[in-house]
């Protein structure tokens, strides 16, 4: 059992080895609570849960299917995918609100969870604008441009960004250029190896 007094992170990871240590790496802080599966992710979410991370290739459910299941029971939890899947073109569709591309260390994954919890209050349309801008951000730091000037999908993102921006009536520039700023550089002490 969690300390309800700390934000709850939901790790759903089925390498036991990374799921450990991604909770070491936040259990000072968070609450942790592992899953190893998605059925186990599923049976163990509840309203408690801030964050999710979620691994995507999983065996038995993918990580897009808990996604998805998740996103059908809860709107307002925070799901940051983490795993080792190279992104295509396919996450547009994916209502992620970052991706994360395995190995990761520990100052990066505490961060993400910290700009997570800070978007919690935030109102729902800057939440669809920072999740599409760091869906952009992962897009263009993993394809090509020429893919991407070719996509639809990546289009869509452009073409919604801009109508949020003018719904939302502030200055997102900033926004974007800190959602799009690459992690921090690896240190091989705290990474995590993917599977």
């Amino acid at each position: 059992m969690t300390d309800s007094s700390k934000p709850h992170v939901l790790v759903v990871e089925d390498n036991e080895t990374v799921a450990e240590t991604y909770a070491t790496f936040l259990g000072d802080t968070y609450g942790v609570t592992i899953a190893y599966d998605g059925d186990d992710a599923l049976e163990v979410y509840d309203e408690s849960v801030d964050v999710v991370l979620l691994d995507r290739r999983m065996p038995r459910m993918s990580g897009d299917d808990v996604l998805q299941q998740l996103r059908a029971r809860d709107a307002d939890v925070r799901v940051v995918v983490v795993t080792a899947v190279t992104p295509e073109l396919d996450i547009v569709d994916l209502p992620f609100d970052a991706y994360v591309v395995k190995p990761v260390e520990r100052d990066e994954l505490r961060a993400i969870v910290e700009v997570m919890l800070d978007r919690t209050d935030y109102e729902d349309d800057l939440q669809e604008f920072l999740a599409l801008a760091s869906t952009r951000a992962t897009l263009e730091l993993e394809r090509n441009r020429a893919e991407l000037d070719g996509s639809t999908q990546y289009q869509y993102i452009k073409n919604r960004m801009a109508s949020l921006r003018e719904d939302l009536g502030v200055e997102t520039e900033r926004l974007e250029t800190l959602v799009s700023k690459q992690p921090p550089s690896v240190d091989t002490d705290d990474a995590v190896v993917e599977e």
